[in-house]
C-alpha cells in the first residue's frame, strides 16, 4: 500500500470534537460529515484538502470522546493518511477498523511542514518527505491491519472472508 499527497500539518491533542463537532454528530452520511471535518480547526480544510492528501500531527491525534465519526469524517474528506507522533488508543482502533491507514513516526512528524508532499510506504514502514528527499522509518503495519485496510475497514474485510468461506 502506498499514499501520496499534500501534508496538513497541525499541533499535539486534537480531539474528536475539533475533528467531527459534536453538532454534526446527528448523521452518519461519510459525505455529510466530510463537509464539517476540522472546520473549528481549520475552516480551510474542507476548501483545500485533496483526495490523496496526508494528515500530519504531533502527540495525542485523537483524543477525547470515542466517536467513530471522526476517523470516518477525514477519510471521507479525502484524507488517504494520517501520521502523528501519537494517537490516542480509541481513535487508533476506530481508524484502522474503517480502513484508514494511520503511522507513528515522531521523526517524520517534526520535519514535515504544511504543504510538502509526502509518500507513505506502509507495507515498509518507510514515509518519504519528497519536498525535502527526508525518510523515516515507522513501524510496518502487522499483516493482519494490513488486510483490514485493504479490504476498506473491518467490516468489508469479515464480508470477505465470509464469502470466501461460502
Amino acid at each position: 500500500m502506498e499514499f501520496r499527497g499534500t501534508a496538513h500539518r497541525y499541533g499535539r491533542d486534537i480531539d474528536t470534537d475539533v475533528i467531527i463537532p459534536a453538532r454534526y454528530l446527528n448523521t452518519s452520511d461519510p459525505a455529510e460529515l466530510a463537509k464539517h471535518c476540522l472546520e473549528d480547526l481549520d475552516v480551510n480544510f474542507v476548501k483545500v484538502v485533496r483526495q490523496g492528501d496526508i494528515i500530519v500531527a504531533d502527540e495525542n491525534f485523537g483524543c477525547g470522546s470515542s466517536r467513530e465519526h471522526a476517523p470516518i469524517c477525514i477519510r471521507a474528506a479525502g484524507v488517504d493518511a494520517v501520521i502523528a507522533k501519537s494517537f490516542a488508543r480509541i481513535f487508533y482502533r476506530n481508524a484502522i477498523n474503517i480502513g484508514l491507514p494511520i503511522m507513528e513516526c515522531p521523526e517524520a512528524v517534526d520535519a514535515i511542514t504544511a504543504g510538502d508532499v509526502v509518500r507513505v510506504d506502509a507495507d515498509s514502514g518507510t514515509i518519504t518527505n519528497e519536498t525535502t528527499g527526508q525518510t523515516f522509518q515507522a513501524q510496518p503495519f502487522p499483516p493482519f491491519i494490513r488486510q483490514i485496510i485493504e479490504a476498506g475497514g473491518l467490516i468489508e474485510r469479515t464480508k470477505k472472508a465470509l464469502a470466501d468461506q461460502a
